[in-house]
């Protein structure tokens, strides 16, 4: 079974294009998403979060991650040391995830799939991007966050110029027509 990286700056539009790739009924795998989800039930990478950074970014056993967010994207210590034991966890998840599965390519999706070296895991990597003024734009609308916000997170990502070169394929997030014509001729060459 391959690895099929799947990866873009915030607010390029990868969760878009991953449903995407759902929509012809490929396994996924969302990667952001386990970690939310490991970070408020996994007792274990709770406590070392809380040793970490504080009791302070839970309350009632619920993740403050606007809180987190702004310690981590503040400091790039501290941010290395979040990531480091987050995806420790996520790649244990991950491999449980794949031994279950019996399809002929799983899709992992991860914002920070090639800067965390996550990529080495994968037989190809599929990156989207899209110009920063147009992801700006996006994650402001859908998250609500301030442009500071934006630009703090977006720094803590490397630039598409530096992903592009570990990319077996690049997908132009601009028009979702265009996007969806590229999407599919990956899906093919992937099926085929």
């Amino acid at each position: 079974m391959k690895i099929i990286g799947l990866t873009g700056g915030i607010g390029s539009g990868k969760s878009k294009v991953l449903n995407e790739f759902k929509s012809f009924g490929v396994t996924c795998y969302e990667a952001d998403k386990v970690a939310k989800k490991l970070m408020i039930n996994d007792q274990d990478l709770i406590n070392k979060i809380k040793s970490i950074f504080g009791s302070d970014v839970y309350h009632e056993n619920e993740l403050d991650s606007n809180k987190l967010a702004n310690i981590v994207f503040n400091d790039k210590t501290k941010l290395a040391s979040l990531n480091a034991i987050v995806h420790s966890r996520v790649a244990l998840d991950f491999k449980i995830f794949t031994s279950k599965q019996k399809v002929p390519f799983v899709i992992k999706e991860a914002a920070i799939l090639i800067e965390s070296g996550a990529y080495k895991n994968c037989d190809l990597i599929i990156l989207v991007t899209a110009p920063k003024s147009d992801r700006l734009k996006r994650v402001i609308k859908r998250d609500g966050l301030s442009e500071k916000d934006v630009m703090d997170r977006m720094r803590s990502q490397w630039e598409d110029e530096k992903k592009i070169p570990f990319a077996n394929f690049v997908i132009e997030n601009n028009e979702w027509e265009k996007t969806t014509q590229q999407i599919e001729k990956i899906y093919r060459q992937l099926s085929s």
